[in-house]
């Protein structure tokens, strides 16, 4: 008799093994493998939870750190399709106009996933973004916190400036070296965030940026220059301000009114964007 029950049991363990969750099947489960270009979408896929599947980036992806550790694909227009598709990627998220067309319609003929997503340049569009890609990775109600989270910050900013009675005015300056320096116009990012920090833009009447020339400097005289910590470093620290013509005769050097922040944080508009409107108020009322 026992003999009779033994396939049985042997049957019943097989079924039992075959449905347990230390299968083999779902012990090879793979990873996805994605490539981001473009800094913003990088941040709010890390901050949705998704960091881990990021196997390589670009050049304006500097947050969260780790994401410097990771193989890069370069800068724009610097970047290559056989690039991309030597690191394997199931997937690639880029910012509009990011990358060449060329580039894009080459990933696609490879059969590349690809999703493009537009970088924002208000605080609506932000969170326009996240939610954007919240729904992408079906992470809505981390979307929704992270939203939360940036009106929060935005609630913050408005009581500190409401506690405040200046407007100084300022200058966004991008610096690639002494001798490579634009001035940042309207339809750049400082239209909103200067906004959002009640900060007087002291260059417009001209779009996007252009380079700048001793007279144009002096001639707006800004309380403060604002730039990005890499463009600080491009001209070898504050130290090294003075190689720039002009700048020795505005307001703002004279008086050391210098900002650096990180380039990511000021302009990325991710989710961190109503925190670094905060530290730029801040910055030019201290």
């Amino acid at each position: 008799m026992i003999k009779a029950f033994f396939p049985l049991i042997l049957v019943v363990t097989a079924i039992f093994a075959a449905c347990s969750p230390s299968s083999k099947q779902e012990d090879t489960t793979e990873q996805r493998k994605i490539i981001t270009a473009g800094g913003t979408v990088t941040e709010v896929v890390a901050a949705l939870g998704h960091g881990n599947e990021i196997i390589a980036t670009d050049l304006t992806s500097t947050f969260p750190e780790s994401m410097k550790d990771l193989p890069s694909i370069g800068y724009r227009n610097q970047i290559k399709a056989e690039g991309i598709l030597a690191l394997g990627p199931d997937l690639v998220l880029l910012e509009e106009g990011y990358l060449n067309p060329d580039v894009v319609t080459q990933l696609r003929a490879a059969k590349v996933a690809i999703e493009v997503f537009v970088k924002p340049s208000t605080v609506e569009g932000s969170k326009k973004l996240i939610s954007e890609i919240a729904t992408f990775f079906d992470e809505e109600e981390k979307g929704k916190e992270i939203n939360s989270a940036i009106d929060a910050d935005i609630a913050q900013l408005k009581t500190y400036l409401d506690t405040q009675e200046s407007k100084p005015n300022a200058v966004f300056l991008m610096a690639r070296g002494p001798e490579t320096v634009f001035i940042a116009g309207d339809k750049t990012f400082t239209t909103e965030m200067f906004e959002l920090a009640k900060i007087e833009r002291a260059a417009t009447g001209f779009d996007e940026f252009v380079p700048m020339t001793p007279e144009s400097l002096v001639s707006m005289n800004p309380e403060y220059l604002v730039f990005f910590e890499s463009g600080i470093q491009s001209v070898g620290g504050k130290d090294g301000l003075m190689a720039i013509q002009g700048i020795d005769q505005t307001t703002a050097f004279k008086e050391g009114h210098i900002i650096a922040l990180d380039g990511q944080y000021l302009s990325g508009f991710g989710p961190r964007v109503g925190k670094a409107a905060l530290d730029l108020a801040k910055a030019v009322r201290q």
